[in-house]
């Protein structure tokens, strides 16, 4: 761990195993979307002048993806920026250290969904008297454009089974999380049909709550990979193409209003076009549009509404 300077690291807590995960999980996602699409990602590595960096890998108008970006970073500081210390503000000051894996997935075929995955460690070392605080958060979620219930079913199945190792409760309370999060309140309306989401979790210990961030991020391809080769060779045209567009407009609604890693990357100094490179390329508004009523763009609407799906 590099800890701020007069700081110490938190006992117990391998952030080296952590990083080592992280970087591990980066370049297996990659190889499986590159087995996928045919095309290769572009790799930056980068600095961050207050101390940490990243890698960015990212794909652009490749054959089954539109844009993709799979994103590792490790930053850490002597100060936290604000939007990390809104919500808990014992932290307020503190030196940190954050890592993560996170990634974006926008395929050219309306028909296949978009796709979050985010993975990521906090500490704040121990400084003056106070206790080192640390805890692990993630999820992962689906937007897609049509609805295809088979789809959700299988990517909520495998978020279920990728934390039912952990415990029974563990599932129905961060899958409703991620629909509590992933919601857009200024439109009254999900994002998208969910998965999982979770964040401040330590509750299992640190090795227990490692296991299982490993076990949330090795179930990606899993949960993603057959939907796209469902969908990806469909046809579709320019109805279905605009209407992805409008629909990844609440996308970036959502990044650019709510999204704590987006706000967190911008305020703690991170690389803006390695946290950007996450919005869609094409995007549109549209005044007071309503689709056609029993359009299969209008029964999107109804599908986005939070429900039991396994």
């Amino acid at each position: 761990m590099t800890a701020a300077r007069g700081d110490e690291p938190a006992p117990g807590i391998d952030a080296g195993a952590v990083r080592e995960y992280l970087l591990g999980l980066q370049r297996r996602i990659v190889a499986g979307l590159e087995a996928i699409d045919g095309q290769s990602f572009r790799t930056d590595a980068w600095q961050r002048p207050e101390g940490g960096g990243g890698i960015t890998r990212v794909i652009e108008d490749g054959n089954v993806f539109e844009r993709g970006a799979v994103l590792f970073s490790h930053v850490h500081g002597a100060r936290l920026p604000a939007s990390a210390s809104a919500h808990r503000a014992e932290l307020a000051g503190r030196a940190f250290e954050a890592m993560g894996v996170s990634l974006v997935i926008h395929p050219r075929n309306p028909y296949v969904p978009t796709v979050h995955l985010n993975v990521r460690f906090f500490v704040a070392p121990a400084a003056e008297g106070r206790d080192a605080l640390w805890w692990f958060g993630g999820g992962m979620d689906l937007t897609p454009y049509y609805p295809f219930e088979k789809d959700v079913v299988r990517f909520h199945s495998v978020c279920r089974q990728a934390l039912e190792p952990f415990g029974a409760d563990l599932h129905p309370r961060f899958k409703k999380w991620c629909d509590d999060y992933f919601f857009l309140k200024h439109r009254n309306e999900a994002r998208g049909v969910g998965g999982i989401f979770f964040d401040d979790f330590n509750e299992a210990g640190f090795e227990r709550s490692f296991a299982l961030v490993r076990s949330v991020g090795d179930a990606f391809l899993d949960a993603y990979s057959p939907i796209v080769a469902r969908h990806r060779d469909e046809p579709w045209g320019e109805r279905e193409r605009s209407f992805q567009a409008y629909r990844r407009g609440r996308y970036v609604e959502f990044n650019l209003v709510y999204d704590r890693g987006t706000l967190f990357g911008l305020q703690s100094g991170g690389r803006t076009e390695s946290i950007l490179c996450s919005m869609p390329p094409i995007a549109h508004w549209r005044y007071d549009w309503h689709p056609e009523p029993g359009s299969p763009e209008a029964r999107l609407h109804g599908f986005l509404v939070p429900r039991d799906w396994v």
